[in-house]
């Protein structure tokens, strides 16, 4: 099939290049010339594990960049919308999705025969139906449902696996507002076989993403508010505390051959420094904000959203303990990315942490595989130093703390033995050891399990 995607962020060229793999022609679109043709050079503009590999393999080929959304349009069969739907507070930002509706729309209008278009944006329930089917109705000057199909096709990405993810999925949703726009999804999916799929109106896709997302976000929020709680009970672990949850058998299955599947959710069920990126804080606000509209106070989403928020202060706390003034102590921040294999920092623990330690005069230097870049556009000039590598980072500080869950940090032990004196590490993952470095410190872990005691 041909397809056009409006949009070349992170759902957009993952989306597109993905298709293409999978025998689809596709042509993204973008506003930014210099953008269109580093990406026409097969140079992504996202870090993505695999995304350069099929970028290079399908350029030039049945996958293409362009600026001219017009074209696009008429030269393809299916319209996927993949603007992004940043969160003002109050309501999401539809003012890209309406834009790339009317633009559709006017494509349409010139456009001879039958076109769908479908909405991949994360957005409220209602908004295919409500904003962008009206937008595509009044610009084209033709009708829904007998002009043109509409539908709403969640993606479930996660950064870092998304390619994977799209490659091979859990489900996939379709969303339609009717039977024929549903019948050319289906088409559109037929190169994913053995696929469950769910059928579905437009409002279902779009609850049905907010719902996943809400989900794990409530369950990362349960383990740090369990986290923090084993932080005040003596000789108590969260991690041992967890490990214990973990193997009840509805979490984590015995086969019949004795061998137990440890699901890949579990993951979620584990406390840490806090959750974020460009979903998880964003829709569960968004939803909380709809159903307030709509009359219904999100009391336990609210409650997600306020633990997050609050839970990088639980590493200042740690760190506090140990100084008893932050000014002029060398702090290193590992992990400024909001988890590995991406260089999103949207919403990462890592912001309020640094912009904290800077307000109290530590001397922060900070060290991230992939994120420099990002952290530079963030924190502008000067505001902190950036170590080029580890090694380089976890010189003369004074205390480390560990944010993202980069395998490249898996050599700290090994690394702080050599050190004469021993910084704290304060370990916002619960990834190393706790017997394995000289001073430790832990989301989670309660007084008297510490390996020393720490400064009133």
């Amino acid at each position: 099939m041909k397809i056009s995607i409006i949009g070349t962020g992170y759902v957009g060229l993952v989306s597109g290049v993905c298709l293409a793999e999978k025998g689809h022609h596709v042509v993204c679109v973008d506003l930014d010339p210099a953008k269109v043709d580093q990406i026409n050079a097969g140079r992504s503009p996202i870090h993505e594990k695999g995304l350069d590999e099929l970028l290079r393999k399908h350029c030039g080929g049945n996958f293409r960049a362009t600026t001219d959304l017009h074209a696009a349009v008429l030269d393809s069969e299916i319209s996927m919308i993949a603007v992004g739907t940043p969160f003002d507070g109050d309501e999401i930002d539809l003012r890209f999705i309406r834009a790339a509706a009317r633009q559709i729309g006017a494509a349409l209008k010139d456009k001879p025969g039958y076109h769908v278009v479908l909405v991949k944006s994360t957005v409220v329930p209602g908004t295919t139906s409500e904003v962008v089917l009206p937008l595509v109705e009044e610009t084209s000057g033709k009708r829904a449902g007998r002009d043109f199909g509409i539908g709403m096709n969640p993606e479930f990405l996660r950064e870092g696996e998304a390619v994977q993810d799209f490659l091979y999925p859990d489900r996939i949703v379709l969303g339609g507002l009717d039977e024929r726009t549903l019948d050319v999804l289906e088409e559109l999916y037929l190169p994913f076989p053995n696929v469950d799929q769910i059928r579905a109106n437009p409002r279902t896709a779009e609850m049905i993403k907010y719902t996943a997302n809400s989900l794990l976000a409530t369950m990362i929020s349960f383990s740090n508010e369990i986290g923090n709680l084993c932080a005040s009970i003596p000789d108590v672990d969260v991690t041992e505390v967890m490990r214990g949850v973990h193997l009840d058998k509805r979490l984590s299955p015995i086969l019949p051959d004795g061998n137990r599947i440890t699901p890949a959710f579990t993951t979620y069920l584990e406390a840490g420094c806090g959750f974020g990126g460009s979903c998880f804080p964003k829709d569960v606000k968004a939803l909380v904000a709809h159903g307030r509209k709509l009359g219904r106070n999100m009391r336990l989403l609210d409650a997600v959203v306020e633990v997050n928020i609050a839970q990088p202060g639980a590493m200042m706390t740690l760190l506090a303990g140990h100084f008893d003034l932050l000014e002029g102590v060398r702090v290193t921040v590992l992990g400024l990315a909001f988890k590995p294999g991406t260089d999103d920092i949207r919403e990462s623990p890592a912001i309020p942490i640094i912009m904290e330690l800077l307000a109290r005069k530590a001397q922060v230097t900070a060290f991230d595989p992939v994120a420099r870049k990002e952290a530079e556009k963030h924190f502008g000039d000067g505001a902190l130093d950036y170590a080029d590598t580890l090694h380089e980072a976890l010189e003369n500080a004074q205390a480390v703390l560990l944010l993202t869950r980069w395998p490249q940090f898996d050599r700290l032990p090994e690394m702080l033995a050599k050190h004469s004196k021993q910084p704290v590490l304060i370990d916002g993952r619960r990834v190393v050891n706790k017997n394995s470095v000289e001073r430790y410190e832990g989301i989670g872990l309660g007084p008297g399990d510490r390996k020393f005691v720490v400064a009133s």
